[in-house]
C-alpha cells in the first residue's frame, strides 16, 4: 500500500503538559545532526534534494505507468465479467481457506488489481456485505491488504527481469503463492480475536448474485470507458504513491549507502548515505540468510520500507540491481512481503475505523505482521525447493 487513509478522528492535548514537542526535537536532532556530521550540512540537503529528484523521474513515473496499464486492465476485467468469473470459480475455495464466503474473492481481486482500500468500497456495498456474519467483515481489512497493489508489484518486478538478466516470472510467481499463503494466516490468526469479540454466529445466507453493473451503450464504447477510466484510476494511484516514495525511500536510502567514490568522500550525490541499516543488520545476517536468504544486510530495507509503503519499497530495487545484490529469491521473498505487508502500518489503523472495529486494530496488525513474516520466510524455501 502507497498511501494513508486518512480518518476523521481529532483529539485535542493539553498545551500546557505536552512533552510532545520537545520528545520529536530531540529525536530529530538526534537522527540529523549525526548524518550532517558525517556527510557535511551541505552535503546532506543536496543529496536529499538530489535523491528525491531522482526517484521522481526514473522510479514513480515507471510506477505510475505500470498502474495506469495495470488499473486500465483491471477495469476492463470488471466490465466484461471477467472478476465475476473468477468469483464464481474461486467460491469453493474462499470457506475451507479463509472461513469466508465466496463472495470475499471478489475482495481479493480487486484489491489485487488495485490497492487496499479497494476492499472498503466493497464492504459499504449492501449486495456484498450481506453474505458476511458480523465477526467475518473485520477480517476483509487484512484479507484486502495483503492483496494490495499485487498486479502492480507482480508487473513491476516481471519488469526487472532484463535489468537483472535473468527471467523472474517463476520467482514472482513463488513471490505470489507466498502472498497467499501469508493472506490465510493472517486471517485465520485474526479470526480468533474477531470471533472472541463478537461471538460466532450464524450461517452464510444462501443469497446468490445473479447480476453485474455495466457501463451504458454498446461492447465497443464500455471497451473505451472501461480502459480510460481505469487509467485514470492508475494515475491517481501514480501521483498518490509520490510522498511516501519521495520521503520513505530517500530517507532509508541515507541510512543505506555510503559515498559514491569512498576515495573522494561525500560530493552531494543522489543516493549517498551513512550505511546505518547494513551495519545494524549486518549484526544479524546470518538469521536475515537463515530465514529469507538475503546475502546482503541492505535488501532489509525492502521488507522495512514495505511496512510503511510498498510502492516507496519498490523505488528501492533499481539500486539493487545497480549496485549487484539482487537474486532471483531476493524478488521472490519481495514480491511476498510487498504484497502481504502492503504499507499496512500506514492504512490498518483507518481502515478497522472504516469497518466499524477499530478496537480490534492492534490485533489485525499483530496478526499481519506474524502472516508477513511467515510469507518471506515460506516463499525463500519455496525458491529453494523448486529453483
Amino acid at each position: 500500500m502507497s498511501t494513508k487513509i486518512k480518518s476523521n478522528s481529532v483529539k485535542k492535548r493539553n498545551i500546557h503538559f505536552d512533552l510532545e514537542p520537545f520528545i520529536f526535537l530531540t529525536i530529530f536532532l538526534a537522527i540529523f545532526i549525526p548524518l550532517g556530521n558525517v556527510m557535511g550540512g551541505s552535503n546532506l540537503f543536496k543529496t536529499l534534494m538530489a535523491t528525491a529528484h531522482d526517484l521522481l523521474l526514473n522510479t514513480v513515473f515507471f510506477i505510475m505507468a505500470v498502474a495506469v496499464l495495470t488499473g486500465a486492465l483491471g477495469a476492463l476485467f470488471s466490465e466484461f465479467g471477467v472478476v465475476y468469473l473468477l468469483n464464481k470459480i474461486l467460491k469453493p475455495l474462499m470457506k475451507p481457506l479463509y472461513k469466508l464466503p465466496g463472495a470475499a474473492s471478489l475482495g481479493i481481486l480487486t484489491t489485487y488489481l488495485s490497492d487496499n482500500p479497494a476492499i472498503l468500497s466493497l464492504s459499504k456495498d449492501k449486495e456484498f456485505i450481506k453474505y458476511f456474519e458480523r465477526w467475518q467483515v473485520p477480517l476483509l481489512c487484512n484479507m484486502g491488504t495483503a492483496f494490495g497493489m499485487g498486479l502492480i508489484v507482480t508487473t513491476f518486478m516481471i519488469a526487472q527481469s532484463s535489468a537483472l538478466g535473468e527471467n523472474l516470472v517463476l520467482p514472482v510467481l513463488i513471490g505470489n503463492i507466498g502472498a497467499i499463503v501469508g493472506s490465510v494466516i493472517s486471517v485465520r490468526i485474526f479470526s480468533m480475536f474477531t470471533k472472541k469479540f463478537y461471538g460466532e454466529e450464524g450461517e452464510f445466507e444462501n443469497t446468490t448474485v445473479s447480476w453485474r453493473k455495466v457501463r451504458e451503450g454498446n461492447a465497443g464504447s464500455r471497451f473505451l470507458d472501461a480502459l480510460l477510466e481505469g487509467g485514470k484510476t492508475g494515475v491517481d494511484l501514480g501521483l498518490s504513491i509520490i510522498p511516501g516514495v519521495l520521503i520513505i525511500s530517500t530517507f532509508v536510502m541515507i541510512v543505506t549507502y555510503g559515498p559514491s567514490d569512498p576515495n573522494i568522500g561525500y560530493q552531494g550525490l543522489a543516493y549517498e548515505g551513512v550505511p546505518v541499516l547494513p551495519w545494524v543488520f549486518g549484526k544479524i545476517s546470518g538469521v536475515l540468510e537463515f530465514l529469507f536468504g538475503f546475502h546482503s544486510a541492505k535488501l532489509i530495507a525492502f521488507p522495512l520500507t514495505s511496512l510503511g509503503s510498498t510502492g516507496a519499497a519498490m523505488a528501492l530495487i533499481p539500486s539493487f540491481i545497480k549496485e549487484g545484490i539482487l537474486t532471483g529469491n531476493d524478488v521472490a521473498v519481495f514480491t511476498a512481503l510487498g504484497m502481504t505487508w502492503s504499507g499496512y502500518l500506514s492504512t490498518h489503523i483507518a481502515m478497522m475505523d472504516t469497518l466499524g472495529a477499530r478496537k480490534l486494530a492492534s490485533k489485525a496488525i499483530l496478526s499481519h505482521t506474524i502472516a508477513g513474516l511467515c510469507a518471506g520466510i515460506i516463499t525463500h524455501y519455496m525458491y529453494v525447493l523448486f529453483l
